[in-house]
């Protein structure tokens, strides 16, 4: 069967020798250029008969050290879609009727240089014989005049089309269509005026990897591209898109031309040290292959994630012995339908049919089969490898017989064999249009298609509509096809072997179908490629400004929320941030509650000083009349003890929940109580002190000495304490105020500072230092006298008490307000409780526990001037006026330690002369009257 289409096969091998040869061209144009002249037959090649020959570069080896390396079969099967495809078309009577196309195969090598020597046989191809000659004036040798190339089918890789586009160009003569060759520079209509594709830019390809890697979220990847045209400038493109979106590049890596693996293992290295998973490989297949050994070799399985070119696809080539190093990877393969035509054909090819050492099927078959076929001298052939440890490992490989068979379920479709069927097809309908419009659908070639014009084949190429085997093929303005992919993943299958899945699709727009994806052993989920993970709830995130996918994570400050991602904004006044810190709340009130220890015991302790303070009244009450509680000035004590009972009830409404009533009553009941008090102590000392002045210079009666007096004296001295205290009120109205005490706490409190809350205090504070004077000066009165003594004791200790609280207030009004307002309660417990205790404990104990000292004693003789100074006069008296006693009395009066005095009288009988006895006891004289005042006195 090779013999069919195999029309004739004209190969060899030898050094390629250059020489200058000088080309006149056609016309009056005269061009000069580099051909190179052939010795020994240089071009390895595939020729089929046809009325109009095309030309077809394919890679059936790879690049090799110098030109040509081991055999590709992926290459060899495009070949040969080409001979499939153009005896579809020269078997279709429809195509083409009466006109069959040839071609010339050659074989690129994946290398451009290479390619550009085959390519200049399709020029010299367009030259009349007898116009090539060397030096010498003769042809070249073995040279053999051959039917013009009208067109080229191919390159594949995108630096062979561009090299052999250059020379296409430069003579204008030959259009060329490739099937692989996706650069986005050949679009340059400038440069590339004669070039068209079947396949998309990587312009589109770049768009479909830019999807790939906005739908699996990944921000920030790595690339790595081959050098030159095709990875490049795919890359190039890449790196264009990243620019409109929030996709960042970690690192980016060219794989040099004539690479060694130490730097396939720098490039794994580079990419390694970046964070990125996700990596975009813009290579071709052979640079896939080696980065993807040196991946294996730095012991990374499963470190990266990789979305393949189109280069990459879905061949098995760069994977076949890395499979775990590729597992997950996403590739790009331009979206086409399988020939089934072109599997059975190529199927029933049989070796044994065309054997011949040029025939490029036979090394197909070899290399599939593992064998070799007859040659001289060689019938069996030995293969050598290299193990791990370096050691020569020497295999015998059997004789090829011919009886091998090709089978359907390991035959693997080529992916780019669609493309080369359609590239033919494009060309064959370019021409079937040129047939028709200038042969008028006669049957065989017109005078005026016997040459062909390049330019005129390039506008019907231009023109041309059809569906192939890849689609809907046509060329836009730049010579381009619309963009489609198919989208695989290279993933583990039911069967457990590595398979391409299809995926997905993309044209225009994304279509991917995640339940058929599989991340292996690895990965569960599609894993992230990110530079910075998402910052936690509350966090600010702060880009880093060499790089915009990268950031830290701040915490905000405690008052403070976030705006956006990217802000923070304080708080107004008064309001504090909730925990994911995205709204600003009111912070609640703070305030001293009835459940705390500082509430509780002041609490506790006033009402205990209330409940004692009812019972002193109480007991005053009830034992109204008694000669102790007469004797004690019944008036002022009430009033004494309505000031005491409003001072413990001061510290309930300090307590209190603070609000305007509160803060009113607070002003009102932090000094007008202690006023109270201290106007009754000061009225009371003040009282004995002129009486016993009085009573001493004169016998005259002090003036307001009666109880009526003292209450008005007492109420002057509060009103005073009123008036200021109601003038505060008007001009500085109670209201409850918010004060920050922390970014998350507020207190609630009376809009009183600690200076107005001590000033408020200044005349309670003066009442007091008078009491305390007067106290002092009524220090050395008769010892029985002890009232004035518990008067001072008690001055003395609320001195002390009030000097202690001054400082203490102020130095915690910074620290903590619940400190400052128990101790503020509690000295004005202990005041109260001072008082209490000093003042009327001691008579509640007469009345209460002694009773037989709470008697009148009957007998007392005052003398005239004592009488004078009570305003009073006595029943029994002497001739010059004095009051005598009846009768001796061993004590005067009721026995008590408050007001009353013990007068222990001179006794009848007595040495002592009168006067000295009326000297000797005038002090207890005076102070029997005093107590005569307040008992006589109704």
């Amino acid at each position: 069967m090779l013999a069919k289409h195999y029309g004739e096969a004209v190969a060899g091998s030898g050094d390629i020798l250059g020489k200058m040869c000088l080309v006149v061209g056609l016309g009056n144009i005269v061009t000069l250029y580099v051909l190179m002249c052939l010795s020994n037959i240089a071009l390895s090649s595939v020729r089929i008969q046809g009325n109009i020959t095309l030309g077809g570069l394919f890679p059936v080896h790879l690049k090799g050290a110098e030109n040509c390396g081991v055999f590709d079969a992926n290459g060899f099967q495009r070949m040969e879609a080409m001979i499939y495809a153009l005896q579809q078309i020269n078997n279709d009577d429809n195509l083409l009727p009466g006109v069959t196309i040839g071609a010339t195969l050659l074989d690129s090598c994946k290398h451009d240089t290479h390619a550009l020597d085959q390519a200049m046989s399709f020029v010299t191809s367009t030259r009349i014989d007898g116009d090539i000659t060397c030096s010498d004036g003769k042809p070249p040798e073995g040279y053999e005049p051959r039917q013009p190339t009208i067109g080229v089918v191919g390159a594949a890789s995108s630096p062979v089309s561009a090299m052999v586009a250059n020379i296409l160009r430069l003579f204008k003569v030959i259009p060329q269509v490739s099937y692989a060759s996706t650069s986005s520079e050949l679009s340059d209509k400038s440069r590339y005026g004669y070039f068209l594709r079947v396949v998309p830019p990587d312009t589109y390809q770049a768009q479909a990897m830019m999807a790939v890697v906005k739908e699996f979220g990944w921000t920030y990847v790595s690339t790595v591209a081959s050098a030159g045209n095709y990875g490049e400038k795919g890359i190039e493109a890449f790196k264009n898109l990243t620019r409109d979106t929030d996709v960042c590049l970690a690192t980016s890596e060219v794989i040099g031309r004539d690479s060694v693996d130490a730097d396939y293992d720098q490039v794994v290295e580079y990419l390694n040290d970046s964070v990125a998973r996700g990596v975009v490989v813009f290579a071709s297949e052979h640079d896939t292959e080696r980065l993807l050994a040196a991946v294996q070799r730095a012991n990374l399985v499963g470190r990266f994630n990789w979305v393949g070119s189109d280069d990459w696809g879905n061949k098995y080539t760069p994977v076949e012995n890395f499979k775990e190093v590729a597992e997950g990877a996403i590739t790009l393969s331009h979206s086409a339908d399988q020939d089934i035509g072109f599997k059975d054909y190529f199927l029933n090819l049989d070796p044994l049919e065309h054997i011949n050492d040029t025939s490029w099927f036979k090394e197909y078959w070899e290399v599939t089969f593992n064998c070799k076929f007859y040659r001289e001298n060689h019938r069996v052939g030995r293969s050598i490898n290299v193990s791990d440890d370096q050691t020569p490992l020497v295999t015998e490989i059997r004789t090829c017989n011919g009886s091998e068979s090709l089978e359907k379920d390991t035959f693997r479709h080529e992916g780019k064999v669609p493309f080369v069927i359609d590239a033919v097809y494009a060309f064959a309908h370019a021409l079937h249009i040129m047939h028709s419009e200038l042969c008028n659908n006669t049957r065989g070639l017109c005078p005026e298609m016997d040459t062909i014009d390049g330019a005129l084949l390039l506008e019907y190429l231009n023109r041309t509509t059809f569906e192939g085997k890849s689609g809907s093929v046509r060329f836009n303005q730049f010579g381009d096809r619309p963009g489609s992919y198919q989208l695989y993943q290279f993933r583990k299958v039911s069967d457990g072997s590595m398979e391409y899945v299809p995926v997905g699709t993309w044209d225009d727009h994304l279509v991917l179908n995640r339940s058929l994806l599989h991340w292996g052993k690895f990965e569960d989920e599609v894993p992230e490629s990110i530079c910075s993970p998402p910052c936690a709830e509350g966090l600010m995130t702060q880009k880093l400004k060499t790089e915009k996918c990268c950031w830290i994570c701040i915490q905000c400050k405690e008052n403070q929320i976030l705006q956006d991602e990217f802000t923070c904004r304080n708080c107004s006044e008064f309001k504090m941030p909730t925990a994911d810190k995205r709204v600003c709340i009111d912070i609640n009130g703070e305030y001293l509650r009835w459940n705390e220890a500082f509430s509780i015991i002041p609490s506790v302790l006033s009402l205990i000083g209330i409940f004692f303070t009812l019972f002193t009244i109480f007991v005053f009450i009830k034992f109204h009349d008694t000669p102790v509680i007469r004797a004690s000035g019944r008036e002022l004590c009430y009033v004494l003890l309505a000031g005491i009972l409003l001072t413990f009830m001061s510290p309930v409404v300090i307590l209190a929940p603070p609000s305007n009533v509160i803060c009113g009553l607070r002003r009102v009941l932090l000094g007008i109580p202690l006023v109270i008090s201290y106007s009754a102590l000061f009225t009371k000392t003040n009282r004995v002190y002129r009486i016993f002045n009085s009573g001493k210079r004169s016998v005259k009666r002090p003036q307001y000495t009666s109880p009526r007096s003292q209450i008005v004296i007492c109420s002057l001295l509060v009103s005073v304490q009123m008036i200021g205290t109601i003038v505060w009120l008007v001009f500085l109205p109670p209201e409850v105020t918010r004060e920050k005490a922390a970014w998350n706490r507020v207190i609630l409190d009376c809009s009183v500072s600690d200076l107005a809350e001590v000033t408020s205090l200044v005349y309670a504070m003066f009442l007091v230092l008078l009491c305390t004077i007067y106290a002092f000066k009524t220090r050395k009165m008769p010892e029985n006298f002890n009232e004035a003594k518990f008067i001072a004791f008690t001055m003395y200790t609320t001195c002390i008490v009030w000097t202690a609280f001054i400082p203490i207030v102020v130095g915690t009004s910074s620290t903590d307000y619940k400190i400052q307002q128990c101790l503020l309660c509690l000295s004005v417990i202990v005041s109260a409780s001072v008082t209490l205790c000093c003042i009327f404990v001691p008579k509640l104990y007469i009345v209460l526990l002694a009773p037989h000292k709470n008697r009148k004693q009957p007998g007392v003789v005052l003398n005239s001037r004592l009488q004078k100074s009570m305003g009073g006069s006595m029943d029994s008296k002497t001739n010059n006026g004095d009051v005598r006693l009846a009768r001796p009395m061993p004590s005067i009066g009721p026995t008590s330690h408050t007001a009353s005095s013990e007068v222990d009288m001179k006794e009848e009988g007595s040495s002592d002369s009168e006067d000295d006895f009326n000297r000797k006891h005038n002090d207890h004289d005076l102070l029997r009257a005093l107590n005569s005042m307040d008992s006589t006195r109704v």
